[in-house]
């Protein structure tokens, strides 16, 4: 069952992007959408004439449609994004540098705003902003493609596509109306533009923390003053805020060390040499939701939380849907606890029906987790609050760190209970435990 689900998972990949519905794959066999869904479910298998024939018509040969998880490529699409003379030319360098050495072939999509405005295409120089920022993100989801498409045929099979800002930066340049135009015309929604990238890394401007640094002499489609910087810098916080992996890198130290403390969060996402997580945990009273939501960096996301089975006691295997007025993304993840505030996490982004067909291996000793996340950014780190509907006075609150030393400062207005990283009560995999 296991090889036909991996298949079913590659078939359903692949008619996406040939951009069939299971009823026209089955009519063009000349089976039944009913059979697709099996095969993609993995409940079945088609036959050998069969498998030819879709492979013919997806556009690959037999042994790509046969080509399963455990030797697929691993592509990351990760995200350097910050505000102005934040360092991000220098930082392209050395990740390059880095993980080049660790054995990743490294491509650099590079960035679009820059290349427009360079090549003459300004946007002062348009009649309208909405306009133009559409085109931008057009070209932007054009230059990603080729470089997602180009990196599936390559012989390295470690890849990091790394993108020199991306969609979402474009919310800092649009009002809240023209960013919803935009929206519709590219038949997509926030959730799915900000979480198609698997990491986001934000270098803070030196305009704030370290002003003496600011210059606009090192890039010609650099206008802004040094406070325009900064509120152009919030701005970038606030567009990504609420993405499941954001991780902002200020200028509390030099600028080597800076690029360094950046290196290492990409090491630490990409899991060079294990995929750690270090986190501390900490019950809250319940803050004021709107208080909360009118926060310029404060992200709310909704999360329904499944427990698959598993034999290994140390071990949790779930499931998760998370998203925003209707708009999801899902992912599977394993963890395996190393020590009381550290653990190997290894996460996989699901497809809707990915998601669904797990669904039956839920644990049943465990009830799905309802919650609402608020995702908020300060202070140089990234706070996940999470509201639970039964829970009418305390929250839970949760910081992932860079290292177990790290200084915590807490967020202007909450009210902190205790700590309880170390407590298993207040793990989700105990609170979703039906006793």
């Amino acid at each position: 069952m296991q090889q036909d689900y991996e298949f079913g998972n590659r078939l359903c990949q692949l008619r996406q992007k040939a951009h069939l519905s299971q009823s026209q794959l089955g009519e063009k066999i000349g089976v039944s959408n009913k059979a697709v869904s099996k095969w993609e479910n993995g409940r079945a298998k088609p036959g050998l004439d069969i498998t030819n024939r879709l492979a013919d018509i997806l556009g690959v040969s037999l042994d790509e449609l046969l080509h399963v998880t455990a030797t697929e490529k691993k592509i990351s699409k990760i995200v350097i994004t910050g505000g102005p003379c934040a360092g991000k030319t220098t930082a392209m360098s050395w990740i390059q540098n880095a993980f080049a050495k660790l054995g990743y072939a490294v491509l650099f999509v590079d960035e679009t705003a820059t290349q427009l405005i360079t090549g003459g295409a300004a946007p002062w120089l348009n009649t309208s902003n909405r306009d133009f920022q559409w085109h931008l993100l057009q070209l932007q989801e054009a230059k990603e493609k080729a470089f997602e498409d180009i990196a599936r045929t390559m012989k390295s099979d470690r890849i990091l596509i790394v993108c020199d800002r991306a969609a979402m930066d474009n919310c800092a340049y649009m009002t809240e109306q023209e960013f919803g135009w935009v929206l519709k015309q590219m038949h997509t929604n926030k959730v799915a533009m900000r979480d198609q990238y698997d990491a986001v890394f934000h270098l803070v401007t030196t305009a704030k923390g370290a002003e003496k640094y600011y210059t606009l002499a090192n890039n010609q489609a650099r206008t802004e003053t040094p406070e325009e910087a900064a509120a152009l810098d919030d701005k970038l916080i606030a567009a990504w805020t609420g993405h499941p992996h954001f991780r902002v890198i200020d200028n509390s130290t030099g600028f080597e060390e800076k690029m360094l403390r950046l290196i290492r969060e990409i090491t630490a996402f990409l899991g060079e040499p294990a995929p750690l997580e270090i986190e501390r945990k900490f019950l809250i009273s319940r803050p004021g939701l709107r208080l909360l939501e009118a926060l310029p960096h404060c992200e709310r996301v909704d999360i329904i939380q499944t427990y698959l089975k598993t034999d290994e006691a140390t071990e949790e295997l779930r499931i998760r849907q998370r998203g925003a007025n209707g708009h999801y993304i899902y992912f599977k993840t394993r963890k395996k606890k190393l020590s009381s505030m550290k653990r190997v996490e290894e996460e996989k982004r699901l497809t809707q029906e990915e998601y669904i067909a797990l669904m039956v291996q839920a644990d049943p000793a465990f009830r799905p987790i309802h919650k609402e996340r608020y995702c908020l950014s300060e202070n140089g780190l990234y706070y996940e609050i999470d509201i639970y509907p039964d829970w009418p006075d305390k929250a839970v609150m949760e910081i992932e760190l860079h290292s177990e030393n790290q200084e915590i400062v807490f967020p202007e207005g909450i009210d902190v209970i205790r700590e309880v990283t170390n407590d298993p009560a207040f793990t989700n995999h105990e609170l979703a435990r039906i006793r």
